[in-house]
């Protein structure tokens, strides 16, 4: 198996305001170096319904998977409320292309995403995401090394708690 790389620093953050239970129950969501705030404050739906990034606002928030997430509008949090896992980025946020290369990434560029097969990637930066997006196998991948990446989140997370 190929050894997780660490880059973009350390990812310990995003799972700051989740219990460990939590993180193996139902996933990890990226929420950065520092707070809750998933996407960096961008509407998840907004990716699928204007086929843009769009900033969202605390005004239209909901709190998920220990993280806040924050939508352009009151028509796009309850979609997301009725149905997250249809809008929710791939990989709990983390970028795409690095999960398809068994690596954590933890800075994302909200505005370096694709939708393929109707599923959200997040990427670390518009290179990132149009090599992502152009190569059938990099989703392959990523779906390959994704439980090693995230049962490397959910352990550091666990080494946080004990200290």
């Amino acid at each position: 198996m190929k050894p997780i790389v660490r880059t973009a620093g350390v990812a310990f953050t995003l799972l700051a305001f989740m219990s460990l239970s939590q993180a193996q129950e139902v996933g990890v969501v990226n929420t950065g170096y520092f707070g809750d705030v998933a996407i960096r404050g961008y509407d998840p739906v907004a990716y699928f319904t204007e086929n843009k990034a769009v900033e969202g606002t605390e005004r239209f928030s909901h709190h998920w998977l220990g993280a806040t997430w924050h939508f352009a509008s009151a028509k796009n949090r309850d979609l997301f409320v009725r149905d997250p896992l249809k809008y929710t980025p791939q990989y709990g946020g983390y970028c795409a292309d690095g999960v398809s290369l068994g690596t954590i990434t933890t800075n994302i560029d909200p505005k370096a995403w694709r939708i393929i097969d109707g599923k959200l990637y997040l990427n670390y930066d518009p290179g990132a995401a149009d090599g992502f997006g152009k190569n059938p196998t990099k989703v392959v991948d990523s779906q390959k090394y994704w439980p090693e990446v995230k049962q490397t989140l959910v352990a550091e997370k666990r080494q946080l708690n004990m200290q």
